[in-house]
């Protein structure tokens, strides 16, 4: 395999390739709120996320950066003494707050020995000029990618998850970070409520037409005190079975482009307030039939992939 021993474009592989040693992602939470959590655009955020912003495994915000950091590395250099790290910007939106705000976190965070670069999860709707200038100075200096919860392509379903963009604003977006040489990541969700499987295929082939660099595709979890939550005690809506999300996994990396990395193939929600599916809690086991089944299909991204397949 030309990814090493795994049949996709592992984001571990990019990394080992671009700095020649294993590289580690920290997660942080900056302190920021999001424009559909404040009033600004809803207070409701999307129907999925949890309570931290999706920073469920950050340590809490009133510690510094560097604190963060600091505890972060100590989990990880249990099992990997060494390695360099990424400083991975992760809760709520990391780019909503002023820009002499994000420029002081950004650069603590750049500040901290074995720092060699950094990821920022934001919202396409929460990148004007001054922010995109900050971005591409960053860019300039170090390592970067931006991450985009685009999650589905499909307007009704944005509707229902009350994402509160366009996806021509999804668009605009990634094209400003590409004109400026940023990397950018999109998140897609695997299972939301009325989509089938050619819906999700739908949204991999999109993608392909984009100019991006990295995915993340990411199973449904139903989280307690979510709106999603609230949704699911009321009508409850199908929840993906292990073997069901594993094929499905492999069906979208079949027709993927080889040339995106993959950072991520499934997830793991928070097991204090996981509501289903509760067979993602062992990630390792998910994992491991992922690549049990590439095995047994015979079959590695992009194998499928092809003009026809990003229409």
């Amino acid at each position: 395999m030309k990814w090493g021993n795994k049949p996709y474009y592992s984001l571990d592989f990019y990394l080992r390739q671009k700095f020649g040693q294993k590289v580690f992602k920290i997660s942080l939470d900056g302190g920021f709120t999001c424009p559909n959590r404040d009033g600004t655009i809803s207070e409701k955020g999307c129907i999925f996320c949890s309570e931290r912003g999706s920073g469920d495994f950050t340590p809490p915000s009133h510690l510094s950066i560097t604190e963060q950091f600091i505890k972060g590395r100590k989990l990880l250099e249990k099992k990997w003494p060494s390695g360099k790290y990424i400083a991975y910007f992760q809760a709520f939106t990391n780019t909503y707050a002023p820009i002499k705000e994000l420029r002081k976190k950004y650069e603590e965070a750049l500040s901290i020995p074995g720092v060699v670069g950094i990821a920022i999860a934001t919202r396409p709707d929460c990148l004007d000029n001054s922010v995109l200038d900050l971005l591409e100075e960053i860019n300039k200096k170090t390592y970067l990618w931006v991450e985009l919860g685009l999650q589905s392509i499909h307007e009704t379903t944005a509707s229902l998850i009350n994402r509160g963009y366009s996806l021509s604003c999804f668009e605009d977006a990634v094209n400003n970070l590409f004109k400026r040489k940023i990397e950018v990541v999109v998140h897609l969700i695997l299972g939301l409520p009325g989509e089938n499987k050619n819906d999700m295929l739908d949204s991999i082939k999109y993608i392909n037409n984009m100019p991006i660099q990295g995915i993340k595709l990411h199973l449904l979890h139903v989280l307690k005190n979510t709106p999603l939550h609230s949704i699911y005690k009321k009508n409850p809506f199908h929840i993906l079975e292990m073997k069901e999300y594993v094929n499905l996994v492999i069906d979208c990396l079949e027709i993927l482009s080889p040339s995106i990395v993959i950072h991520r193939i499934t997830g793991d929600g928070s097991k204090n307030i996981l509501v289903a599916p509760t067979w993602s809690k062992n990630k390792r086991a998910v994992l491991n039939e992922i690549h049990k089944t590439f095995k047994l299909r015979n079959t590695w991204q992009g194998k499928f992939f092809s003009i026809s397949c990003t229409k």
